[in-house]
C-alpha cells in the first residue's frame, strides 16, 4: 500500500480529521486531478471526467474539512476513481 493509499483511506474513515494541505494535494492528483488556476492561496482543479471544478486553499498548514468532504462527495456522485500505475 502506497502512502497516497493510506492517506486516502484516513480520508475516507474520518473526512472531518486534519490532513495536511500537501498530502490532500497529494490525493487530489493521485485520483487524476490536474491542477488549471491558481490566485492567491486559492488552486482550481479539474478532472476530466467532472463537470465540477474542485477549488481548495488551505487553512494554515491543513487542509478545509468541508474541502476534503466536497472531493469525496465528487468521487461518489462521477465514479472516479484512480487510473492504475
Amino acid at each position: 500500500m502506497t502512502q497516497s493509499d493510506k492517506l486516502y483511506q484516513q480520508l475516507l474513515r474520518d473526512p472531518r480529521r486534519p490532513l495536511s494541505f500537501r498530502d490532500f494535494v497529494r490525493v487530489i492528483r493521485d485520483f487524476g486531478f490536474v491542477e488549471i488556476r491558481v490566485r492567491g492561496s486559492h488552486r482550481s482543479y479539474k478532472h476530466p471526467d467532472a463537470a465540477t471544478l474542485l477549488v481548495i486553499q488551505p487553512r494554515g498548514a491543513d487542509a478545509k474539512p468541508y474541502q476534503q468532504k466536497q472531493f469525496l462527495d465528487m468521487i461518489e456522485e462521477y465514479g472516479l476513481e484512480r487510473p492504475e500505475r
